[in-house]
């Protein structure tokens, strides 16, 4: 997995061949189809470790004894914010979306990986976040979430004036959505 996760931050998920994960990681083609069916099962396993390291990141986080700063406001401001290695998963995970989005096989073994991703924040937001219904909780995480993929999106295309506008927006809307 790990091979094969440097290669798809390297090269991208398309230009990387199932051979070029057994060379990298000294396997042969057989011991690869003996622990995945496909490099799409691959690249979906690798998700689950990154949903994985994102929501004890966060769990780590929603403990932390931070003094004054709010666990809310500490657990928002992670979700919206990245560090670049964040940013070459990132890349990754979007060619990988964006293939799932033309395979609706693809798209159907995605899905629910996403949904236990936000289920996660949600019930985190939903240990710091008491006075919020549950369907508001979620559509934090949502927003959240879709405001981190959107932000890194520009700022990988625009750069250093894509990160001045993320340090000037997430401020703003996470004292709006936790003041509330």
């Amino acid at each position: 997995m790990n091979s094969a996760r440097t290669l798809f931050i390297e090269r991208g998920y398309h230009a990387t061949s199932i051979s070029d994960i057994c060379g990298h990681a000294n396997l042969t083609r057989g011991a690869f189809y003996s622990n995945y069916r496909s490099k799409e099962d691959l690249f979906l396993a690798l998700y689950d470790t990154e949903t994985d390291r994102i929501l004890g990141n966060l769990e780590r986080a929603a403990h932390d004894d931070a003094g004054g700063e709010s666990a809310a406001r500490r657990v928002l401001e992670l979700l919206a914010t990245h560090r670049r290695d964040d940013e070459q998963w990132f890349l990754a995970s979007m060619e990988f979306t964006l293939h799932a989005g033309r395979n609706p096989g693809i798209a159907a073994e995605l899905a629910p990986r996403e949904d236990r991703l936000i289920a996660g924040m949600v019930r985190i937001l939903s240990g710091l976040l008491h006075d919020t219904a549950p369907q508001d909780r979620r559509d934090i995480a949502l927003l959240v979430t879709a405001m981190h993929e959107g932000i890194t999106a520009r700022e990988i295309i625009h750069g250093a004036s894509a990160v001045a506008f993320r340090e000037r927006i997430i401020p703003r809307v996470l004292s709006a959505i936790t003041a509330g």
